[in-house]
């Protein structure tokens, strides 16, 4: 089955690439979830524009990345989050949270797709959080999850 990507698949592609998977796979798992999209010959047309919005906001190459990655890595990232008297969260961190949390102590603007949660964050202390900013860099945020 041939598709297009809309999303980044891990061990797949990128958004606008042009994929073969089995059809099981793609049927069961990346048509329903968004990931991709039917390949056609008028969908050259999506592919273009897909391009071009992961052109605008990707990091242009592997040495802006090691530079970003260095700012990452001796940042120290404070979340404030609601959390019981046991130091449980109410809910868990996302991306998005993460992703705001390093720009508001300072850090460089992170597209909250390339953030790694392994594990779901649902108490205070300390955790590490991966970022992805190029196929070959990845950087490692120290945040520290506070209750309030």
């Amino acid at each position: 089955m041939k598709l297009i990507l809309t999303h980044e698949v891990n061990g797949l592609g990128a958004p606008g690439d042009v994929v073969e998977v089995k059809d099981g796979y793609g049927r069961n798992y990346l048509l329903p979830r968004g990931f991709a999209i039917r390949w056609t010959r008028g969908g050259q047309k999506q592919i273009d524009s897909i391009r071009r919005a992961r052109a605008a906001r990707e990091i242009r190459n592997l040495d802006d990345a090691k530079q970003i990655a260095g700012q990452l890595g001796g940042l120290k990232v404070k979340l404030v989050q609601r959390a019981g008297e046991s130091g449980r969260l109410f809910g868990s961190v996302t991306a998005a949270d993460v992703a705001e949390a390093v720009k508001s102590s300072g850090g460089p603007q992170v597209d909250k797709r390339r953030i790694e949660i392994r594990n779901p964050i649902k108490s205070v202390g300390q955790h590490k959080v991966e970022v992805r900013l190029h196929p070959e860099v990845s950087a490692t945020i120290a945040l520290e999850v506070v209750g309030s």
